[in-house]
């Protein structure tokens, strides 16, 4: 494991960005009312969160899966247990890294490095790792095939597998097909390279994405108007909000390069809100009247047409149809139209899938994801499976601080049903997104079930506010490496 000097490393930047606001940490945070906030004060309060081992029971654990989820789960359950037997699968020897910190790098704030780990460097001491990648269950028998041709067997297995960027489902990009974050790049770099279209979802091509980005602002500092048009798909995505983050940063350099002026931003949702929660919803409509935003709701893009730089996108509506005088009320139907929309910058939220060898699969369901009993995260058929992150069908579950409350209860249940004990720990939705709205700016949107803010701070949590931005931009990476990644935090 690596030592936690990025942390400190991490204070100490912030504490220079405080001084050269006249404020002290310390000061910092009472004035924002975070008495409370232990993470930013220090590693011994993460060092201290260690469960003790507290369980006897044994069984063999067979993860699938080994990004966050995987290695948080991995790394809490041999805290937890007294005698291990834990196996990963997981095809990449890179799959861990922190992600939401792809959105920076596509606005040249942060690099690739910045983010990038070696998963072997975050492997609990006695957990397997096998590189390969599952491709066939048997629940009913308890084992996975492998593409390699192996078999494992299991008494108990956690799916943490990712999700699949299905940008192949755009008219256009079909040749790109299917990757992941962290997966090959290459078709994706290849086919839109000096496009003006570009994705954050993709670690490379958030690199390519900065680039695209700078081209943008250079037209628009030169004289010319120019368009950029930002989407979010139809289907279930991680991070919802980055798709509004990555314009919000576009918008933050072209002030910079005092080219706004010569810029029309517009943001294409394929549903009929900014947020899920009413209070954020709110607060960015109006932050996005503030910076002159234009939106259009319930438009889905379906094709791009590469050299005359026009995105097609699906507009949906609903209309009053006949009268059914059974039931005395009118039929609601769909209507739909294609719009031509044409861009300088296109920045694609490509849909999302669960990979097939999963979704299609007798773990899998109907939609894909794998379903769970979403509070103790228990498959619903087998109750010797548990899933959790970005494959696991749970609402609005799919960003690193949802995870960071489900391993927590996953380890809990698990433990529980291998000492033949009810599964009592349940999982509320909890949901973090830190919504970047400017370069020196977050609104930490916090919420779950009840779609409701539940702030963790007793401050306003619809209001910019620049100790986010400190704690996004500086201190959640080491938090996540030196926290979940232990098992910890």
């Amino acid at each position: 494991m690596a030592n936690n000097n990025e942390l400190e490393e991490a204070l100490n930047i912030i504490d220079k960005e405080l001084k050269k606001k006249g404020l002290s940490r310390r000061d910092a945070l009472k004035v924002a009312g975070l008495g409370s906030a232990s993470f930013l004060m220090g590693a011994s309060e993460v060092q201290a969160a260690t469960p003790a081992k507290a369980s006897d029971a044994k069984a063999k654990i067979l993860i699938i899966g080994g990004g966050l989820a995987g290695i948080s789960t991995a790394a809490r359950l041999t805290n937890t247990l007294s005698n291990p037997d834990i196996t990963i699968i997981e095809p990449n020897p890179k799959s861990v890294s922190y992600q939401p910190g792809n959105t920076l790098i596509a606005a040249g704030i942060y690099t690739k490095d910045d983010i990038m780990y070696d998963t072997k460097d975050f492997i609990p001491n006695g957990v397997k790792v096998i590189q390969d990648k599952a491709i066939e269950f048997d629940p009913d028998n308890n084992n996975v095939k492998t593409e390699k041709g192996d078999t494992y067997s299991y008494d108990y297995m956690i799916v943490a597998a990712g999700l699949k960027l299905d940008l192949g489902r755009i008219q256009g990009l079909e040749e790109i097909g299917e990757t992941t974050t962290l997966g090959d790049a290459s078709k994706i770099l290849s086919k839109l390279e000096n496009t003006g279209v570009c994705t954050i979802y993709s670690t490379d091509a958030a690199v390519a994405t900065w680039k695209e980005m700078q081209k943008f602002v250079d037209a628009a500092k030169s004289g010319k108007n120019v368009k950029g048009v930002f989407t979010h798909p139809n289907t279930s995505i991680k991070c919802g909000g980055a798709p509004k983050k990555i314009m919000y940063l576009t918008n933050s350099r072209l002030v910079e390069a005092n080219a706004r002026k010569n810029a029309e931003l517009t943001f294409y949702p394929n549903g009929g809100t900014m947020f899920g929660v009413k209070e954020y919803h709110e607060a960015i409509l109006k932050q996005f009247e503030a910076r002159d935003f234009k939106w259009h709701y319930h438009h889905n893009l379906t094709g791009v047409d590469l050299d005359k730089k026009i995105a097609t996108f699906d507009k949906h509506w609903e209309e009053k149809g006949a009268y059914d005088p059974d039931l005395e009320e009118y039929d609601i139907v769909t209507k739909h139209e294609n719009v031509e929309v044409p861009y300088d910058l296109l920045h694609i939220t490509p849909p999302m899938k669960a990979p097939d060898e999963i979704g299609n699969s007798p773990i899998g369901s109907g939609k894909g994801w794998v379903p769970v009993n979403k509070e103790t995260l228990q498959h619903v058929k087998y109750d010797n499976i548990f899933s959790l992150g970005d494959i696991a069908a749970i609402p609005m579950g799919k960003t690193g601080g949802s995870v960071r409350k489900q391993y927590k209860v996953l380890v809990d249940n698990l433990v529980a049903k291998m000492e033949g004990k009810e599964l009592t720990a349940k999982y509320a939705g909890y949901t973090v997104c830190p919504l970047i709205t400017d370069i020196g700016k977050v609104m930490l949107a916090e919420f779950n079930w009840t779609k409701k803010p539940t702030p963790t701070f007793p401050l306003d949590p619809t209001v910019e506010r620049y100790i986010w931005w400190l704690l996004k931009v500086y201190m959640l990476k080491p938090m996540t490496q030196y926290g979940m990644l232990s098992g910890r935090a």
